[in-house]
């Protein structure tokens, strides 16, 4: 997003005390370089659409809240993206489950996280984050009139937040992680982000690691470990699997794979792997993108290989398990089809960055990925560990999924290990809501 331009362009003069010069320096600059961008709008779609998707957001956001009751405690809830808000999920359903009155509001960075939860019930208004300037941030807070912001994961906005102190609110970081490699250690930075830390009131980490480096870098006594609440998620959504009642028949008594969120070149190393197995387990493809291009391409890839195959939207009584590849071809079953998988493979590691690892972990099984993890604290925890097992090719998955199927006893102990990782994480939703309560005297009853 052209935001993180232009932060990184100017977080490399910005060395000293955020209250003073470097802060009149940052907010003189970033309106400079959003005019830059704009005027780049013809050339780029995505600095185009970013633009785009904020015409028009105060007005929008007036509307939503002349038309809402408005509590007496307001929660503002910002998550740079879908990840993000999927941690902050089981917080505040928790919330609105105590406090069913409660105001919350909802802002995204990106694009996809805003439409993914557009329609979110139990938020009061869900809007993107304005440019990080001082009228922008004084324009959105006298309209939400916040009580307190949990920010999840990442996402500082000086301006946002210090306008946000200026006014009383409480300011909550969770599911807080401090990577070795992060950009929040680089020399020219860590006294920016030193003060940027310091503004918030409380600091949940997800581990007592990330916790401690807060403590001992960045001088924040106030950082705890909480763990991360998407665990707790995780956990709760595992217990329900009525999509895939059918299926759960037809895999019964069998090994199965499912690959799941997979991109082509997922694909491609599952299936030649896959190929050359001696003795196949059954095995389920999850394509990350389900639009009729991408299933075309699938399919015509099958065909060409020989590949019997049958969709999930065309499931009849000819499909055997022993003989098809059942593709899914519609959104939503993911998460529930781990729980017939005797070994999970999750995509987007030959990409940019693994998804979602701790969803096939819940169910106990061993987890399987391409090498890009480094952005995935929790894929990268979990493989050493020893419940997850990392591939750079199709031998390599070959060998891993040969061992596991012809040892059993080697699939069900890393299975454990990866059943025990989220078991031993779960509990951060409620040491946030629990903190969040004890920042507010005035909390609603």
């Amino acid at each position: 997003m052209i935001y993180y331009i232009y932060i990184d362009a100017i977080l490399f003069e910005i060395i000293t005390d955020m209250n003073s010069f470097t802060l009149h320096f940052y907010s003189n600059l970033i309106p400079l370089f959003s005019g830059i961008a704009k005027m780049a709008t013809p050339f780029h779609p995505k600095i185009r659409n970013f633009f785009k998707a904020r015409e028009g957001l105060f007005e929008d956001l007036e509307k939503k809240i002349s038309s809402a009751k408005l509590s007496d405690f307001k929660l503002w809830v910002h998550a740079s993206s879908v990840g993000e808000f999927e941690q902050a999920r089981p917080v505040i359903s928790t919330l609105k489950k105590k406090y069913p009155d409660m105001t919350v509001f909802v802002s995204f960075l990106s694009d996809s996280g805003f439409n993914a939860c557009r329609n979110y019930a139990d938020a009061t208004a869900i809007f993107y984050l304005p440019a990080d300037t001082r009228s922008n941030a004084r324009h959105l807070l006298s309209m939400i009139k916040p009580d307190a912001l949990l920010l999840m994961r990442y996402d500082f906005w000086p301006n946002h937040l210090l306008e946000l102190k200026k006014q009383g609110a409480k300011l909550i970081l969770a599911a807080a992680v401090l990577q070795e490699h992060s950009q929040y250690f680089h020399p020219f930075l860590k006294s920016f982000y030193r003060s940027i830390f310091a503004l918030f009131d409380r600091i949940y980490t997800v581990s007592e690691k990330d916790a401690v480096a807060f403590r001992q870098y960045f001088n924040c006594s106030q950082a705890e470990a909480a763990g991360d609440p998407r665990f707790d998620q995780v956990v709760l959504r595992s217990r329900s699997t009525g999509k895939i009642g059918r299926l759960k028949e037809l895999f019964a008594n069998r090994m199965v794979i499912v690959a799941g969120s997979v991109w082509e070149k997922d694909e491609e190393v599952m299936i030649n792997a896959w190929k050359k197995m001696a003795e196949k387990p059954s095995l389920i493809l999850v394509p990350h993108e389900v639009h009729q291009q991408n299933m075309q391409r699938i399919y015509r890839n099958l065909e060409n290989r020989s590949l019997p195959f049958m969709s999930f939207s065309n499931l009849d009584n000819s499909f055997d398990p022993d003989r098809h590849i059942l593709v899914i071809d519609r959104i939503g079953f993911l998460a529930e089809l781990y729980s017939i998988a005797s070994i999970a493979y999750v995509g987007g590691g030959f990409i940019d960055n693994v998804h979602n690892t701790i969803e096939p972990a819940v169910y106990g099984i061993p987890v399987i990925s391409g090498p890009n993890i480094q952005n995935s604290p929790e894929a990268e925890e979990l493989v050493e560990t020893g419940g997850a097992f990392v591939i750079d090719n199709a031998e390599q998955l070959y060998t891993i999924l040969t061992n596991l199927v012809l040892d059993p006893s080697r699939r069900i102990n890393a299975g454990k290990l990866a059943g025990k990782f989220v078991e031993e994480r779960t509990g951060g939703t409620a040491k946030i809501v629990s903190g969040i309560e004890s920042l507010m005297p005035a909390f609603p009853v």
